[in-house]
């Protein structure tokens, strides 16, 4: 959960505490008020003349001592409440402390790697220009990779979702990216292998087997991990597996796919080796991402694909639909791409 997240919470439970030790106070000004009047009419009942005055003031007395039990068993339930809101506030104030260390970590990560970027392409440049000087009879013509031609056939989109111990809504991600594409322009051109409790082995068919365009993952992840299901039917803790071994699964086959979108926590720390040893487009999450916030990007990247839009405008009609939901600009998926390619041009889909 985001930091913002976390201050709405924060704020809301302190309002309960708040509102609870208001309550236990009136109440415990009730029972004061009470208690003191009890005590007046039993004072009085004692100087009473005749029995009849006497016993009206100690009845009097009984009942403003019953109201000022009542009133002390509410103070007490309310301080019970305002203690346990107190400690809910406490937990809360501590994840998010944590929350923020951990978005200030995510900045400070994507800071560094723009200025490696930065440094690179610098370096690349000047290698160029050094390249160019020397080459006095030579001319080289670079020219942008060409993709390959789209084949009359189906763009293929492989899906995995894994979430072994039941906290993600995988399948309804599932669900609405489906939904997206039927009700899209060109779903005739677009084929679906849709692989919830995805494990390893499922990885390893549908790229060997349907041979995807896209590869599409849902689930848990961090900068150098990425989390798949085992053949278990009860929750269970996941199968663990290594950036680089996904990685060498998704480029095992004869036809790469196009684009590999992880649509899970911190994976954006991933994308640029997918970019340089398989795929020419990634995506990956630049931070934590709440559940609802993946699956809205994710149907919403895959709408505009499916309507013909290139990867960037798919890219970025995604990233618009977080955004009108509220999400920051630091929470937002990112893309890369290879240097030699141009993602505003990629279209997925092409209708002859």
């Amino acid at each position: 959960m985001s930091a913002g997240q976390y201050r709405r919470q924060l704020e809301n439970k302190r309002k309960q505490r708040i509102d609870a030790e208001k309550k236990a106070g009136e109440y415990r000004t009730k029972e004061t008020a009470k208690r003191t009047a009890a005590a007046k009419a039993r004072t009085a009942a004692g100087k009473a003349s005749s029995d009849i005055t006497r016993s009206s003031k100690l009845r009097e007395a009984g009942r403003a001592e019953d109201a000022a039990a009542a009133a002390g068993k509410e103070a007490g339930s309310w301080h019970g409440k305002a203690s346990s809101y107190a400690k809910a506030e406490a937990d809360l104030q501590s994840k998010l402390a944590k929350a923020e260390q951990s978005e200030s970590d995510a900045a400070e990560r994507r800071r560094q790697r723009d200025q490696q970027q930065t440094a690179r392409r610098a370096a690349a440049k000047t290698s160029a220009l050094e390249r160019r000087m020397s080459q006095t009879e030579t001319i080289v013509d670079t020219a942008l990779r060409e993709l390959p031609t789209p084949k009359q056939e189906k763009l293929r989109v492989l899906i995995l979702g894994a979430a072994s111990g039941g906290d993600l809504r995988v399948g309804r991600e599932q669900k609405r990216i489906r939904a997206a594409v039927e009700s899209a322009l060109h779903r005739d051109y677009i084929e679906l292998d849709v692989r919830p409790a995805a494990t390893t082995g499922d990885l390893l068919d549908g790229i060997t087997k349907f041979r995807p365009h896209v590869v599409h993952f849902s689930g848990h992840s961090d900068d150098d991990l990425i989390e798949f299901e085992d053949e278990l039917d009860e929750h269970h803790e996941g199968v663990i597996v290594t950036a680089r071994a996904f990685a060498a699964a998704v480029k095992a086959t004869d036809d790469p796919p196009l684009l590999v979108l992880l649509n899970s926590c911190n994976s954006a720390a991933q994308i640029d080796n997918l970019v340089e040893q398989v795929a020419p487009f990634a995506i990956g999450m630049a931070d934590e991402i709440d559940d609802g916030d993946a699956i809205v990007y994710a149907a919403q990247f895959y709408a505009a694909v499916a309507n013909g839009q290139s990867i960037k405008s798919a890219h970025l009609s995604g990233q618009a639909a977080l955004e009108l939901a509220g999400l920051s600009g630091t929470e937002l998926p990112t893309l890369a791409w290879a240097q030699d390619v141009d993602p505003a041009t990629a279209v997925l889909v092409r209708v002859a």
